[in-house]
């Protein structure tokens, strides 16, 4: 590994300190500026000796067609003014340190690449914005807890052709109206809009290393979590990878359909490594300053992927909040999920959520409250899943439910809640409540946690499968080998049960609700399209499984019950009942939010047998098991049989 001259590693210095002299230039505008009649290019390289601009005609190959020098104008910022319109012209950096120079980049600010990521464009992003483009506006929303995220991989959705996609694979694709399946299913967005969700969460679309966007005839696959370009669509999901234009259009275009559709979308965002280490684009123009680095000159890897950024660092600080508040602006992005979350300071993420409300206040906020390995940030500064009570506008993921209801996803044979575990009762009631402090939940049998970490419930993420790990489907059956397959379903219901009746965020994972599998991979982020796709004749084969997803989420939608705002009304609100091995029943009181009914009874029973749940006063009936009777008049009285492995929803009008 090669070391910056100017960093002395062998000195007793924090690494923290290292930086401290570096100018920081937070409120100078570092993107490149385009007009018909002149571009102005700016590079922040405080270490170098010279910074020169290559001109290109195309994004790979080819000669220079001409360079030019930067000039050193104030704290470190290199920049020249070139007159003319430069719209379509190909462009890279090169910096000059100690003597020596370092590889192209296209630059951290690059907005526009060519294939593969290599060389930047210059563009007038406005010629090429779809109709009617300032007037999109993606679904609003209060609180984080009235959406229903679903998360997906673009290339999944629509790559198998069964999806009925002119467009496999693609941004288009992806929002493809009138696509069918086996016997005339609906599939892609329209699958989407019947299934009711508010949200798509998008696995990283921003320009990725692993794929090779040059030979996109050869099937290639990776979930993307090796960012290259942070302001950039990746060029595989585009129609033509070569034309930096093209995969800007597509996006856009991707997300307009969306939001006219009433669906939100939501990027799944990778700021806290990048996917190469001493050849990134960072180290490029400043050779190790945004990241954490150890005195020996070895990079800290929270990660788990070679290195970990930087984000007390003003200058990657700045990057972070200014790239999600140019994708907000530019793109029209209704929400961000952070990566490993943890990685980054609790002052960064809420200047990041501060920026992000202020250009739309319905934007959702979550990531992930914990690292892959050991931070050199301290705890007590890092955006933890225990400091979220510091984050007031961010939500976490909510592992406590996720766990407690399936097992471990860390241990393939361990159980859960639903598939026959039965000391996992307050770990299961901590994630109804939505992660708050609630008298009736002793948090010293919570699986993770022994305090509450969540001030309001929607700050937890309810879910119980996501991209990581195993699907649903595949953790009960491999934790459960020898049950049926119709009660391997009835586990599979009950979980998403529990989760969509939450206090918490609703999250689903992509395929859930018609039983996915990935054939058993525990990480499939590489692994090929037999594996990762979305198999939609799985919707025909098990379509009442995904009518009761369905039913399921036109249910939490109409009642706000089980969204309340605020952990005051939950404590006030959600009071249990009956908690016992397999058996959790509560009540939701009170018109609690402004519902219709004015008492709800939630029963959850997760036992091999049927339970005579006896009754106080006179109930109807919404629920029983695979049955939504809505707001019919079906009555019980003194009591009402809950089936075994099932879910029963009683009201009160």
């Amino acid at each position: 590994m090669t070391n910056s001259p100017l960093i002395n590693y062998s000195s007793n210095k924090n690494e923290g300190n290292i930086f401290k002299n570096y100018p920081t230039p937070t409120q100078a505008n570092l993107w490149l500026e385009y007009s018909t009649k002149k571009t102005i290019f700016k590079l922040w390289s405080p270490t170098a000796n010279a910074v020169k601009l290559n001109l290109y005609q195309n994004g790979y190959g080819t000669k220079i067609l001409k360079s030019h020098s930067l000039k050193l104008t104030k704290k470190g910022i290199w920049a020249i003014e070139l007159l003319g319109d430069l719209d379509g012209i190909y462009y890279t950096y090169q910096v000059i340190i100690a003597n020596k120079w370092l590889s192209e980049t296209p630059g951290i600010y690059a907005k526009a690449v060519g294939v593969n990521g290599q060389r930047a464009m210059v563009l007038n992003l406005k010629k090429i914005n779809p109709s009617n483009w300032h007037l999109d506006k993606g679904p609003q929303i209060m609180h984080p807890n009235e959406a229903i995220i679903y998360e997906l991989q673009i290339r999944d959705f629509t790559i198998n052709k069964n999806s009925g996609s002119s467009n496999p694979g693609k941004y288009l694709g992806l929002v493809e109206e009138n696509t069918k399946g086996l016997n005339g299913i609906k599939t892609g967005i329209d699958h989407l809009k019947e299934l009711g969700i508010t949200h798509v969460h998008l696995l990283p679309i921003f320009d990725f290393y692993a794929i090779d966007e040059s030979k996109l005839e050869i099937a290639q696959y990776n979930w993307g979590y090796d960012p290259q370009n942070y302001n950039v669509p990746e060029g595989s999901f585009a129609s033509d990878p070569y034309n930096a234009a093209i995969r800007i259009q597509e996006f856009k275009k991707m997300v307009m359909a969306f939001h006219t559709h009433g669906i939100g979308v939501i990027l799944d965002v990778v700021y806290n490594h990048s996917g190469k280490t001493e050849s990134s684009n960072f180290n490029k123009e400043v050779p190790h300053y945004y990241y954490r680095m150890h005195n020996n000159g070895t990079y800290s890897n929270a990660s788990g992927c070679g290195n970990e950024t930087a984000s007390e660092r003003l200058m990657m600080r700045k990057f972070i909040v200014e790239s999600v508040c140019y994708w907000a602006k530019e793109y029209h992005i209704d929400g961000f999920r952070f990566d490993l979350m943890a990685i980054h300071d609790i002052k960064t993420m809420n200047v990041v959520s501060d920026a992000l409300k202020k250009i739309n206040k319905s934007i959702i906020i979550y990531g992930e409250g914990w690292t892959a390995n050991k931070s050199m940030l301290s705890q007590s500064k890092s955006t933890l899943k225990s400091n979220i009570r510091n984050t007031p506008s961010i939500a976490v993921f909510c592992d406590e439910l996720r766990d407690a209801l399936k097992g471990s996803v860390f241990v393939e044979n361990e159980t859960g809640f639903v598939s026959g575990k039965t000391d996992v009762e307050e770990s299961i009631k901590f994630g109804i409540v939505g992660c708050v402090k609630h008298p009736q939940v002793n948090n010293e049998l919570v699986n993770y946690s022994d305090t509450s970490w969540a001030s309001n419930p929607w700050q937890a993420i309810s879910y119980v499968s996501c991209h990581d790990n195993h699907t649903l489907y595949d953790k009960l059956k491999l934790s459960q080998p020898t049950v049926s397959e119709e009660v391997i379903i009835a586990m599979d219901k009950l979980a998403t049960a529990i989760v969509i009746t939450s206090q918490g965020t609703t999250f689903l994972h992509a395929g859930a609700e018609f039983l996915r599998t990935k054939k058993g991979a525990n990480n499939s982020y590489n692994l090929p399209d037999e594996i990762n796709h979305i198999d939609w004749n799985l919707k025909f084969k098990n379509l009442e499984v995904f009518e009761y997803y369905k039913n399921l989420i036109a249910f939490r939608k109409k009642h706000p019950a089980f969204r309340m705002k605020t952990g005051e009304e939950v404590r006030n609100n959600l009071e249990f009942l009956k908690t016992k091995k397999g058996l959790i029943s509560y009540k939701l009181k009170n018109n609690c939010n402004g519902d219709i009914y004015k008492n709800i009874l939630v029963i959850y029973n997760a036992g091999k047998k049927e339970v005579n749940y006896k009754l106080k006063e006179k109930w109807h009936i919404a629920i029983s098991g695979d049955h939504f009777f809505f707001d019919q008049n079906k009555r019980c009285e003194s009591q009402i049989k809950i089936a075994p492995i099932s879910m029963t929803v009683l009201f009160q009008k």
